[in-house]
């Protein structure tokens, strides 16, 4: 069984650049990834020396990877502080929510209709990995497995742009699942949406896949809401 006080994504290892001509490319994705990970906590300021030291790196790099970030909505700029990340709040999650339900329930339809047969093999291979993944007390490797399959169902829609849209609001959601409790129950729970979808898929149904989809993503939206705002709703 998983165990019941929880599970915390494991820390980055410290940057290592050498190649100077993706510099920048790498300082943002290093910056994101810790943001993402909840190794830089909400609210709390992003001091570019600090940063800069710690990566290796000049300040330049640093001071464009975070207005970056600040496009994207991921830190803010305060007058006079700095940058802090933007905290993480219920409206967020509802609305990140809501645009997976239509783009992923999209991204089902074209995958049924273009590639069931692949979409059928390579799910089940994921749910018996999802499974196993419970069997040997893996969550690392159970959350791992979660976001793929998802993302095995975008790839087959055959569109690049779907699939990108997926992995960023995934990416985001990733804030707030990083919070959660995998205890086996939340587990359980989640690897039953997605054999309600392989069996829709598998029958061909694509309302019935869309359907599914929805009550999972339902669910999961319902157990980050129970852990993570539970104690703090102002997050």
């Amino acid at each position: 069984m998983f165990p019941l006080l929880g599970y915390r994504i494991p820390v980055m290892a410290k940057l290592v650049i050498k190649d100077s001509g993706t510099i920048r490319k790498k300082v943002y994705h290093h910056i994101r990834e810790k943001i993402l990970r909840g190794e830089i906590s909400p609210r709390e300021r992003l001091v570019e020396t600090r940063l800069a030291r710690e990566i290796g790196t000049s300040r330049t790099p640093v001071r464009e990877a975070l207005h970056s970030l600040e496009i994207e909505k991921l830190i803010k700029s305060i007058p006079r502080v700095g940058y802090i990340v933007e905290s993480m709040d219920q409206q967020d999650l509802e609305q990140i929510c809501e645009i997976r339900n239509v783009i992923e329930a999209l991204g089902a339809r074209w995958a049924i209709q273009k590639a069931r047969r692949k979409l059928v093999k390579d799910l089940e291979k994921s749910v018996a990995r999802q499974e196993q993944a419970l069997a040997a007390n893996d969550p690392e490797g159970y959350v791992e497995l979660d976001a793929q399959f998802h993302e095995i169902i975008a790839r087959l829609s055959g569109s690049d742009r779907l699939l990108e849209l997926v992995q960023t609001l995934r990416r985001h959601m990733l804030r707030y699942r990083m919070h959660v409790v995998y205890a086996m129950d939340t587990a359980l729970r989640s690897i039953a949406g997605h054999k309600e979808m392989l069996k829709a898929i598998q029958e061909g149904d694509p309302d019935a896949t869309v359907q599914a989809l929805q009550r999972h993503l339902r669910q999961a939206k319902e157990d980050i809401l129970q852990y993570v705002f539970r104690d703090d709703p102002n997050r």
